[in-house]
């Protein structure tokens, strides 16, 4: 049975209880929320060919320094980078290290940085130069995808009315949401209860009430939607060897709708992807 408590009341820990957030939590995601946008913001600039994602681990933790925000994957259960990037066939969770991008690559980039106390979490993908139309219409489909889910966020539906929204729309444009990952509820805490399937049945699933908070973060693939995890215990892959792609942003439900807290301020929530 699904429980609602009031954020201000329940332990700073997972019961799997729902917690619901009033104005000053809704206030602690803006500003955190705001600065992951404008440190993604700031990579539409430096990504390039040539580029090592440990340079971008690196910007992302200078970024993070100057603004006196800490870095939520840091040592979170032994992950030891500041940011995940995934290229091309990696789904997500993919480690920061010294191999260059390459042109024609597809990168997502996953910040989440705590403000006093607030987790700010959303990622995009990154064109690394000009790319083949397919990586442009898996970015295109993907992004639209998280679109999709984030307009079925409102009171009074469910979180299986999200999950529709995203796979509906996905495998009528001939692509698979990864089912093996989802978003979760955030706050205080950087996973909470609920999950937040990609897939689903409308009217399934817990009932969306104001006050809640919660990442919706589809995984597409342009092939089948079967991944494995490789021996590193994070980098997730798709095991068709297909192009992936993610996008996710931070809501909060509110009386009438909902609220995204990590918008760009430069309105490059889909940063441009330039097709070969």
């Amino acid at each position: 049975m699904v429980t609602y408590v009031s954020a201000e009341t329940a332990p700073l820990r997972n019961t799997g209880s729902i917690r619901l957030y009033g104005p000053e939590g809704f206030a602690g995601m803006h500003r955190a929320g705001r600065l992951v946008a404008e440190c993604l913001d700031a990579l539409v600039d430096i990504v390039r060919p040539g580029l090592a994602t440990q340079a971008i681990d690196d910007f992302v933790r200078d970024f993070a320094n100057d603004h006196g925000a800490l870095p939520a994957t840091l040592n979170y259960r032994g992950y030891t980078k500041y940011t995940c990037t995934s290229i091309n066939h990696v789904v997500c969770h993919g480690i920061p290290n010294e191999k260059p991008l390459r042109e024609g690559d597809i990168v997502n980039i996953d910040v989440t940085l705590i403000v006093d106390g607030w987790h700010g979490d959303a990622s995009r993908m990154y064109g690394v130069g000009p790319v083949k139309r397919a990586a442009e219409r898996l970015v295109d489909v993907t992004y639209e995808s998280l679109l999709r889910g984030i307009g079925a966020v409102r009171p009074g539906n469910t979180t299986g009315d999200i999950g529709a929204a995203i796979q509906t729309y996905v495998e009528g444009e001939r692509c698979s949401v990864v089912q093996d990952f989802c978003g979760h509820g955030l706050g205080q805490l950087f996973h909470d209860a609920p999950n937040i399937l990609h897939y689903g049945r409308p009217g399934t699933g817990v009932e969306l009430r104001p006050g809640m908070i919660f990442t919706i973060e589809p995984m597409v693939n342009l092939g089948r939607p079967h991944v494995k995890v490789l021996s590193d215990g994070w980098t997730a892959v798709t095991r068709d060897r297909s192009l992936s792609a993610q996008f996710e942003h931070s809501v909060g439900v509110t009386d009438t709708g909902c609220e995204i807290f990590t918008l760009s301020p430069k309105g490059l929530d889909k940063p441009p992807i330039i097709a070969a």
